[in-house]
């Protein structure tokens, strides 16, 4: 291959098990996978991008067999499920490897025959504890007990069974020393560093012989020099970041292949596997006589109620749900800042609304907003590059340099939410400039000063946009639509923001909608039941109290500086015509509403909104889907009658 090595990237999920859906935790692994290779992408690398599922093992079978299926057919089943989260978070992967794939069982059986030829295998009989939600086999000394004296798994918190079976071994215990030496001369092996801590602490205790192979169970890849043994699950699994990138396949390009792609450059997994990719996979590679891949980053759990979110414990939230409630990229956003790479992080439904807002809506979305209403309200739609620059936006251009150096150093050395929320100080900033500057006073004093001002904010979101396409995509290459520029991979956007210039010209242009809009609350869908709030009862002589008429809109206008607002005009008969404001003007045109019959509440006391006067309340409802529905009666009645 005519490439240059060192411009390659190759970055791994872990494969995932399908003996379920997957939920936020499979998820939050793959959007940072997914962050890696766009980010590398950006900064001019070749990059190949692995995922997949695991499909072999006792756990598959027994999930298959409860469900009246082969195991073949349930794990086609389950594939799709995965497939398509992915397609729906846009994750850009390369390649989807299945364990059950025909090349990859090649590999599997190539790797297993070299370690055998090496002397790396024997037969034996393994007796002792295994987790079979977990597929691995657990120490007594690793495990814990329950009040019933019960040994259960350390990880999962489920009953371990006692196994006692004819295996094959790897000689895992012959490679303590040397990985104790791989982890010294690259301490950076494993992000963040205190799990190295943990891993080499492991080591040092004394390994044992690892049982790579199965006789009881069936559904998994023969082993190769005992059709009466499968391959142990994990033994099978690991080998697809190899066998992905051609080890094992006779033909030169795919040899030339994985020349160029291995080692990976980073596999991402969650600190639960930690174990199977810092001690067994680099043992398997040392005996076969391979490259250890160069980085594990190992993020912490996600937990709901104090609980890692796993499908074993049954919290799982339903990534589908999500994206339906709150749209693909605000969730990417909310999980690759707010969720903690290197500690265990808490997803809280209302904390992602909340981010939502104040993130984007109003921090981001609304500053966005905000310049482009008033350069194209003034006729400023052609922002042209300033040669000089006055104290303040000079200050800006700093601080948007600045901004770059700090996340390019934070992407680079894996502290990916570190990185966005440092992004976010500067999008604060950015604010903060845009309302001291006062740029609707200047428009009218200072027009010069202005376009100074509007070219400073267009090309500090011109930079946050580069920075944050990783994490939102869509929604960033839509912001730079607004300003004029096409996002494109071809540019070398790492050496434009470096150089922080400020030459370019920004051709202004509003989108239909806002780039982030507030979400509507689903906590109760979270709960699976309506919200239960306390019921506070009035009397029938309170309720007579409210008059409810039918009322007929004839007019229906915008408020000026509102996009939710409506200024109503409604015929209500004998009471009169009545101006009623309604905040629904992101759920209809003025033609639904000109000429329906509505219910209006009519003795409240007028109220000033956004500087109208609203002389009753029309009534709405909400269906299940959040959309808005006004309130009518069954036919045309005489407008003004009371509802009794």
């Amino acid at each position: 291959m005519n490439k240059k090595n060192n411009k390659k990237f190759y970055v791994t999920t872990p494969l995932y098990y399908v003996n379920a859906k997957p939920h936020v935790g499979t998820l939050y692994s793959t959007l940072i996978a997914d962050v890696v290779s766009r980010w590398n992408k950006i900064c001019g690398k070749d990059v190949f991008f692995l995922t997949g599922t695991d499909e072999h093992g006792q756990k598959i079978a027994e999930v298959a067999k409860n469900a009246g299926v082969k195991p073949k057919d349930f794990v086609d089943s389950m594939v799709p499920f995965f497939e398509n989260v992915w397609k729906k978070y846009e994750i850009e992967y390369d390649k989807f490897i299945r364990t059950t794939d025909a090349d990859h069982e090649k590999s599997v059986l190539m790797l297993l025959e070299k370690l055998e030829e090496n002397g790396d295998i024997y037969k034996s009989f393994y007796t002792g504890l295994y987790c079979i939600p977990c597929e691995r086999y657990v120490t007594s000394s690793e495990s814990i007990e329950d009040e019933k004296g019960k040994f259960l798994c350390p990880e999962c918190k489920r009953a371990l069974k006692e196994i006692d079976e004819e295996s094959y071994f790897f000689r895992l215990s012959a490679y303590e020393d040397r990985l104790l030496k791989f982890y010294e001369e690259n301490s950076d092996f494993i992000f963040p560093k205190e799990r190295l801590h943990e891993v080499i602490s492991f080591v040092k205790s004394g390994l044992r012989d690892l049982s790579i192979s199965r006789k009881k169970v069936k559904w998994g890849i023969t082993f190769p020099i005992d059709p009466n043994h499968t391959v142990y699950v994990w033994a099978d699994a690991l080998t697809s970041y190899i066998s992905a990138v051609g080890f094992g396949k006779k033909d030169k390009k795919f040899t030339e292949d994985f020349e160029y792609w291995w080692p990976a450059d980073i596999h991402v997994i969650g600190k639960d596997i930690l174990r199977f990719h810092a001690v067994y996979w680099p043992a398997f590679l040392m005996a076969a006589d391979l490259p250890l891949p160069k980085k594990l980053l190992s993020h912490g759990y996600i937990l709901t109620d104090g609980k890692k979110m796993s499908k074993s414990l049954a919290n799982v939230m339903d990534p589908l749900n999500l994206a339906k409630w709150y749209g693909v990229e605000p969730v990417r956003y909310f999980l690759l800042r707010h969720m903690s790479i290197s500690e265990d992080s808490h997803f809280s439904l209302e904390e992602l609304e909340n981010h939502i807002t104040s993130d984007l809506a109003n921090n981001l979305g609304n500053l966005l907003n905000r310049t482009l209403t008033l350069a194209i309200n003034n006729g400023f739609e052609k922002i042209e590059p300033i040669e000089s620059l006055e104290t303040d936006t000079a200050f800006l251009k700093e601080k948007c340099e600045e901004s770059f150096r700090s996340f390019w150093d934070g992407m680079n050395h894996n502290r990916y939410n570190v990185a966005i929320s440092d992004v976010w100080k500067f999008i604060s900033e950015l604010n903060a400039f845009f309302h001291s500057q006062e740029p609707w006073k200047l428009v009218k004093e200072n027009k010069e000063y202005f376009q100074e001002v509007i070219s400073s904010i267009c090309h500090s979101l011109y930079a946050v946009g580069i920075m944050i396409w990783p994490v939102m995509p869509k929604k960033m290459e839509e912001l730079l639509q607004c300003l004029g520029h096409k996002f494109d991979l071809k540019n070398d956007y790492e050496k434009e923001l470096r150089e922080n210039k400020w030459n370019k010209t920004f051709i202004l242009k509003k989108s239909k909608e806002s780039l982030f809009s507030r979400p509507e609350s689903h906590l109760k869908e979270l709960n699976g039941e309506e919200e239960k709030a306390d019921v506070k009862y009035i009397s029938i002589d309170d309720f007579a109290k409210v008059h409810l008429n039918v009322g007929t809109i004839i007019e229906c206008d915008s408020v000026e500086g509102s996009e939710k607002l409506y200024k109503l005009k409604v015929d209500l008969g004998k009471i009169g015509k009545r101006q009623v404001l309604a905040g629904v003007a992101k759920d209809f045109l003025p033609k639904d509403l000109i000429g329906k019959q509505g219910i209006y509440v009519t003795n409240l006391k007028p109220r000033k909104i956004m500087g109208q006067e609203s002389q009753g309340m029309m009534l709405f409802a909400k269906d299940k889907k959040g959309n808005m529905r006004f309130v009518t009666v069954s036919e045309k009645i005489e407008n003004g009658t009371r509802l009794s």
